[in-house]
């Protein structure tokens, strides 16, 4: 769970994951807080590991899979702080993981009411459009944060996950893909945030489009690391 300024909701986000899947290990990764989002973390039965500076959502999530793997965890599933995301959709994402390596949790899928317009909407729809293609099946919802990996994506991303702007949501899977991983998804539905301030708006959201683009032509341009054969034939 990356989190960063999130004391308001990290608390009850961390209580609702240990009700909501018993013997599952609850590991908060403080990306750099200035307020008490580590110790709330903490207080509410989590693990946590502080970064001493704010290295972003990749960054965290690259902390949270070594984390992983060298403490024997197969699965690891990415849930957002701010209580957006509901912990009882994740045993669904956990069952799909027996014929995936990576599971989204897709918004635009079916299930609830979630919208996004304007210009983050069109570039969510565009990204969609292509990595569907590139991973040869349809998906909805590549910008999604909530994730769940199985073996062979956490073996991957432990040793290889982006820490740039939207690089751990689009250029991941675009290394997934490339590393020989399979991408599926599921209807998930989204809930308000239970604390802090969302972070949209007109200038935002065209930002969000080109940064998007850029993100998307990177991750295409990148040579594929030799050492992920190891990954894809394992």
């Amino acid at each position: 769970m990356p989190a960063f300024n999130e004391e308001e909701s990290v608390g009850d986000v961390v209580r609702e994951v240990l009700t909501e899947l018993p013997g599952a290990g609850c590991l908060v990764v403080d990306d750099g807080s200035n307020d008490r989002t580590a110790q709330n973390a903490r207080n509410a039965g989590a693990i946590v590991a502080v970064l001493p500076i704010n290295l972003g959502v990749g960054g965290a999530m690259r902390l949270g899979f070594r984390y992983a793997l060298e403490n024997g965890f197969t699965n690891v599933v990415q849930i957002d702080a701010d209580g957006q995301h509901d912990p009882a959709s994740v045993q669904a994402m956990l069952a799909r993981l027996d014929g995936a390596d990576v599971v989204i949790g897709a918004r635009f899928a079916g299930s609830g009411s979630y919208e996004v317009r304007g210009l983050r909407r069109w570039a969510m729809i565009a990204l969609s459009w292509v990595i569907s293609r590139i991973a040869h099946t349809p998906l909805t919802d590549t910008t999604s944060g909530l994730r769940a990996s199985g073996p062979r994506a956490v073996l991957l991303f432990a040793n290889q996950y982006p820490a740039e702007y939207l690089g751990d949501t689009i250029e991941s899977l675009v290394i997934a893909v490339r590393s020989g991983c399979r991408i599926e998804q599921v209807p998930v539905a989204m809930r308000a945030r239970s604390g802090g301030v969302p972070s949209h708006n007109a200038v935002r959201s065209a930002a969000y489009l080109a940064r998007a683009l850029i993100a998307l032509v990177f991750a295409l341009l990148r040579p594929a690391d030799p050492a992920n054969r190891q990954v894809r034939t394992s």
